[in-house]
């Protein structure tokens, strides 16, 4: 059967190219230690002349996208036996056992006019077989680095059995200037700090962007009015609609519903905070919470049907969920400290969080019940946690303190393991990790 999608976006198409029958190659992921699967990407063929370093980039690409991950361990170049000089040429097994690669990708990039096109096929090499079918995408030049993702992408849920989440992006607050004048904007790049585009100015302060679940449109607080007030963005037309609030009100932490039509928020008015949701389409209010508490940071859980908030109802910020109909909310969070900005897993799982303990701060994880809390990161101020797709990184803010310093963002595996830097530049903030893009 026949393969077939296409990213309308960037005019990329997908097609099934004949392979060979699946085998088990697989990394199972734990929360133990991980050894990288050894794997490689030779140099991709430029089936057609000007194509090289295209080809070149896609290929350093993929091998980028799939190290990054911290599962993966790219053999280099110098260590190759044979090289793969077509694309339909006999794979030569023996020489890629012979230096332990157990996946390789082979693939081959043709340019006509702005026109790409790029195959790539996976093997497993110690069974001495395909794994899945080869993939042909089709778009533009410009789009290259989106295709590349795409391959690694194919690549790692094949082997890891997840779904990937290179071609993604991620809505962030770009921060400018002197720390105590700091210019505060919205941006947008690909998950790893490439194609950085700028959303708003930096006329007033916003803060705390999210993204709609099929990644058109932004939500985010902006001070523009002297009161905080939210703001929905579409991200390819960069116009906007602002929630209405009475006079003296403060709207801000917005979240959208899973379906993208409902915002869920907090409320302050009168010295109360609650929650509080609101129907895009009607304008409709719905108030969920009605508590002397300040009540903030909402999320729903991936199925609609609930919310994770902290609130200091009970003396201290703590975590709860309760129905998104409304209802009495029950504590999840019980270990020393405080905890704050919560947020569901897409997997429904897990809730990721900050934690404030002992003078240091911790990006963490538990499940939906409480129990197996873990926490994955520490420093003087980690905050701000979001989902990748696929619900395996978590991306989060770390500010170093002092005169000179400031927010970056980080990216940390749910285990624990492969914590790095996004690389940035500037000074960034308050990340949103979106879908996979269509």
């Amino acid at each position: 059967m026949m393969l077939k999608s296409f990213w309308i976006a960037l005019g990329l198409a997908v097609l099934a190219v004949p392979a060979l029958a699946q085998q088990p190659l697989r990394i199972e992921i734990t929360e133990g230690v991980v050894e990288p699967l050894p794997f490689a990407v030779p140099q991709f063929e430029a089936e057609t002349a000007g194509s090289e370093q295209v080809a070149a980039d896609i290929a350093q690409l993929v091998r980028e996208d799939l190290s990054g991950t911290g599962l993966f361990r790219a053999i280099p170049a110098s260590a190759f036996i044979s090289g793969v000089d077509s694309f339909a040429a006999p794979v030569a097994y023996a020489d890629w056992r012979a230096i332990n690669a157990q996946a390789l990708v082979t693939g081959a990039v043709a340019v006509n006019g702005n026109q790409l096109i790029v195959k790539f096929r996976l093997y497993d090499v110690f069974s001495g077989a395909e794994l899945g079918d080869g993939l042909q995408f089709a778009g533009t030049v410009d789009g290259w680095r989106r295709m590349g993702h795409k391959v690694a992408d194919a690549v790692y849920s094949r082997i890891t059995g997840e779904q990937g989440y290179f071609d993604s992006r991620v809505v962030f607050v770009a921060e400018s200037g002197p720390k105590d004048n700091r210019l505060k904007r919205l941006a947008i790049m690909d998950y790893d700090g490439q194609n950085v585009q700028y959303l708003t100015d930096s006329a007033a302060i916003v803060l705390a962007p999210r993204f709609s679940p099929t990644g058109d449109r932004v939500l985010y607080t902006s001070y523009e009015t002297g009161f905080p007030r939210i703001n929905v963005l579409d991200v390819a037309s960069v116009g906007r609609q602002q929630l209405t609030t009475q006079q003296g009100e403060m709207a801000f932490s917005p979240r959208f519903s899973r379906d993208g039509r409902q915002v869920v928020y907090s409320l302050a008015n009168g010295g109360n905070t609650d929650l509080f949701i609101t129907d895009l389409a009607t304008g409709t209010h719905t108030q969920l919470t009605s508590a002397p508490s300040i009540e903030t940071a909402p999320s729903f859980s991936p199925d609609g049907s609930q919310i994770v908030f902290e609130s200091d109802r009970s003396g201290t910020q703590q975590l709860y969920i309760m129905p998104v109909t409304g209802g009495e909310p029950r504590r999840i969070s019980f270990g020393d400290g405080r905890y704050g900005s919560p947020v569901w897993s897409p997997r429904g799982d897990m809730i990721a969080f900050t934690k404030q303990n002992a003078g240091r701060f911790h990006i963490g994880v538990m499940r939906t019940d409480g129990s197996e809390e873990r926490l994955l990161s520490a420093s003087q101020l980690d905050e701000s946690p979001t989902w990748s797709p696929n619900g395996r990184v978590i991306m989060f803010t770390r500010e170093t303190l002092g005169a000179d310093g400031g927010p970056s963002l980080y990216s940390v595996d749910i285990t624990g393991r492969n914590l790095q830097q996004v690389p940035v530049a500037g000074f960034a903030s308050d990340a949103a990790w979106g879908p996979l893009q269509p």
